[in-house]
């Protein structure tokens, strides 16, 4: 199974923004945005010639690893984006939310992405009752995600919702009883992924 293995401090360094991939760290002053704030390698410091297609590429690797997708599985996201009705980019980011892993990450079950990824490919959630350990399930409206009964990671879990702020509008959650329902997909003012989706939309569109 292929799966990013890049340094993930390395690789919010080379988007320069917080893509908050190691959780609780990623709140500390330990994070590497904030101790190195420029991009990682032997000419991080250096003059980078801006371009409009390094401008469009670089949101869409953004994109990419915010959400812990591959390249090819990021392509037919999009593709099936510009296949609906609607603005195509806000479509793209819908998509991206609704998978299982980014939906228990937003509902607090996970401090990260990668985490809820794992907790998932485990088996450690349910949704609407029955057992799905595929991260890229896309949930829908009135769909409940909950944790498997006697699962091994509940302590990790309990653990990510004392993390846990708010949770968007788009979810309910139950942090006592660890069970989560989709109300409705996301608007994209309710979508707060540091991206420029048209940037993305117009490096595809070429």
């Amino acid at each position: 199974m292929a799966r990013v293995t890049d340094p993930k401090c390395r690789q919010c360094r080379r988007e320069g923004v917080k893509l908050f991939l190691k959780g609780e760290r990623c709140l500390t002053e330990k994070c590497a945005v904030e101790r190195r704030s420029y991009p990682p390698g032997q000419h991080g410091r250096g003059r980078i010639k801006q371009s409009e297609y390094l401008l469009q590429l670089r949101e869409k690797q953004k994109a990419r690893r915010y959400y812990g997708v591959l390249e090819k599985q990021f392509r037919n996201y999009y593709k099936k984006a510009s296949r609906r009705q609607g603005i195509t980019g806000e479509e793209l980011l819908r998509l991206l939310e609704m998978r299982l892993d980014n939906v228990v990450y937003r509902l607090g079950f996970a401090a990260s992405r990668a985490q809820a990824r794992q907790l998932v490919r485990h088996g450690h959630f349910h949704v609407n009752g029955r057992r799905v350990n595929i991260p890229s399930y896309s949930v829908r409206a009135d769909d409940i995600v909950s944790l498997r009964p006697g699962a091994a990671g509940e302590t990790a879990v309990r653990s990510a919702t004392d993390l846990t702020a708010s949770v968007a509008n788009w979810l309910q959650a139950d942090h006592d009883n660890l069970t989560g329902k989709v109300l409705r997909m996301p608007d994209r003012d309710e979508i707060d992924t540091p991206v420029q989706e048209q940037l993305i939309v117009e490096l595809y569109s070429k």
